[in-house]
């Protein structure tokens, strides 16, 4: 095994332990956000000018990598949202629905069309997301606030994946982990005043789980993830990220005691299976 496939699974079983700890509910969802990545800044930043690792990027670069951030930050922010408003492995799940947005992105705007085993696979997740979340929310549309945030959690990450593999092409991990994290962290504190989030007056558990995200599930997963996404293709990190799910639910299960009925599981497997179709090279039918 490489590196880069090393550094990828560890930093997807750091990513793991995030959703388990948002849904503890021990700060509002926002203000999590914004810890998460000013804690990571606050340990990056100095580290990295210190040992004079950072190097300003072509201005072009630059406003990609904050672009990033802003993307990235709106992610977690609304993906925190969604993790408390429904259930860890829920909300994992439907944001992993990352890599179909990015075939639909392509067939929308770009020259180089989904084949049709992207589409074989698409049918496939779609036939899970509604077992997963059930087949009476589509029949009523009662889509509350959590779903629609961690669809629209899906879509933000798919857009950062793209991206930041553009731009990883070109830019140091250092450099480009320092751009993003202070665009997400000042992104994040403006929209926490914007909506009156509270940034103090936690318990002692809840600064503990707050220093968590920022070390283990964003400065240490995201710094394994960017130099696995360095080497490896976007669909293969964006896939082999899909693993956090099937982790996030078992952790769910094992400490927070979330129900995973048999129909849950059965939607989860067929949903995975969808998003894995939709990047398997070989022609699954023959013309």
């Amino acid at each position: 095994m490489t590196k880069p496939r090393i550094a990828l699974a560890i930093g997807i079983i750091c990513i793991s332990i995030f959703p388990i700890l948002v849904k503890l509910n021990l700060s509002p969802g926002l203000v999590s956000a914004f810890y998460r990545v000013a804690i990571a800044a606050a340990l990056l930043i100095p580290y990295v000018l210190i040992t004079k690792q950072f190097k300003w990027p072509s201005m072009n670069l630059l406003l990609l990598s904050i672009l990033c951030g802003l993307i990235f930050g709106l992610d977690i922010g609304v993906w925190n949202i969604a993790i408390q408003g429904s259930t860890a492995t829920q909300a994992t799940l439907l944001t992993n629905l990352s890599p179909v947005w990015v075939g639909i992105g392509s067939f929308l705007f770009l020259k180089d069309k989904p084949k049709i085993n992207f589409w074989i696979g698409t049918v496939f997740a779609l036939l899970g997301m509604v077992l997963l979340v059930g087949s009476e929310i589509f029949i009523e549309l009662d889509f509350n606030l959590a779903f629609i945030f961690a669809m629209l959690s899906g879509v933000l990450y798919a857009i950062y994946m793209l991206l930041s593999k553009r731009v990883l092409s070109e830019v140091e991990v250092m450099s480009f982990m320092s751009i993003t994290m202070l665009s997400s962290t000042i992104a994040l504190g403006i929209l926490s005043l914007v909506f009156n989030q509270p940034f103090t007056g936690f318990s002692q558990m809840g600064w503990l789980s707050l220093l968590a995200q920022g070390v283990v599930c964003q400065l240490t997963a995201w710094l394994l993830i960017s130099y696995a996404t360095q080497h490896i293709r976007a669909t293969r990190v964006s896939i082999s990220l899909l693993g956090q799910a099937v982790l996030a639910s078992f952790l769910a299960w094992w400490f927070l005691d979330e129900q995973v009925t048999l129909q849950m599981a059965l939607g989860g497997i067929i949903l995975l299976l969808g998003i894995r179709l939709t990047f398997y090279e070989k022609p699954l039918i023959q013309r």
